[in-house]
């Protein structure tokens, strides 16, 4: 680094030259946007990992890191920016917002280099870039402080594309898991319904299922089970049905406790609801 802060570059080569395994003591970020590379990374343990390159690949390398990228068709252009940060600026810059290291930090915990962002994200970072270099060669009033607008615009967007995509897949999955386990309450009613059996069911912790009910219903698996429970019953014995079946069917133990939820839940007993409600058979 010729800077003791960052440099940002743009390259286009043709006839790239492999170049050896190599580390630097700064942070290096790369936006790969054309080619044919196949990068590789040594982690510390000396273990090899390669990826081929498309189009949205971001590879965050931490100092120490050795790698390289090594050239397939070398007919084929290379473009690609690259972005280097001393490990001072990045101290500064974490005094201002933690917000700032969280790639960083992801990289250097978990040996994750290579992230792939999505077109929209590719492509508002690629414009961020070009951004920053625009402002790195022009002289105008305020430059200063406009560079590092841009140095942290730069970053905030990365960190926030790969931070958004990751959350988005865990959203998704997660709604996934909690429309599947309603799903599963609903057809099983009559079945013995409890939270261990569930997490067995869909292979997942007792107390992710217990968190992720009270976070998006407010009450517990349980309590939903005993509303749809209710539920049930009640649409049951108004069209006739025998209360002591209706309440055994739907897997309450005694009278009292089925008593007890039913008036709680409808401001009455199941008899006088009955009577109150009940459809006649002509309609």
């Amino acid at each position: 680094m010729l800077s003791s802060d960052f440099e940002v570059y743009y390259y286009s080569d043709k006839d790239f030259k492999t170049l050896s395994p190599h580390a630097h003591n700064y942070y290096e970020f790369y936006l790969f946007i054309e080619g044919d590379i196949t990068m590789e990374i040594v982690k510390n343990d000396g273990e090899k990992v390669s990826r081929k390159l498309e189009q949205g690949d971001l590879m965050l390398v931490p100092p120490g890191i050795r790698h390289h990228g090594i050239m397939g068709d070398s007919k084929r252009t290379y473009r690609r920016f690259v972005f280097w940060i001393s490990k001072n600026c990045c101290s500064s810059l974490m005094q201002e917002s933690v917000d700032y290291m969280y790639l960083i930090q992801k990289a250097e915990a978990f040996h994750q280099y290579i992230f792939h962002l999505p077109p929209a994200a590719f492509h508002q970072v690629e414009s961020k870039f070009l951004r920053l270099l625009e402002e790195i060669s022009s002289e105008k009033y305020g430059s200063d402080a406009v560079r590092h607008l841009c140095l942290c615009d730069l970053i905030i967007t990365i960190n926030r594309a790969i931070y958004d995509d990751e959350h988005m897949q865990s959203e998704n999955d997660e709604l996934s898991l909690f429309q599947n386990i309603l799903s599963y309450v609903e057809n099983n009613l009559e079945e013995s319904l409890s939270l261990d059996q569930i997490a067995g069911k869909f292979f997942v912790s007792k107390y992710y299922i217990a968190h992720l009910f009270k976070d998006t219903l407010g009450i517990s698996l349980h309590q939903y089970i005993i509303k749809k429970r209710l539920a049930e019953c009640r649409s049951a014995i108004v069209s006739g049905g025998s209360i002591t079946e209706v309440y055994e069917k739907y897997g309450f133990g005694d009278y009292s406790s089925f008593f007890k939820a039913f008036k709680k839940e409808y401001g009455m007993s199941p008899k006088e609801y009955q009577s109150c409600h009940m459809i006649s058979p002509e309609g």
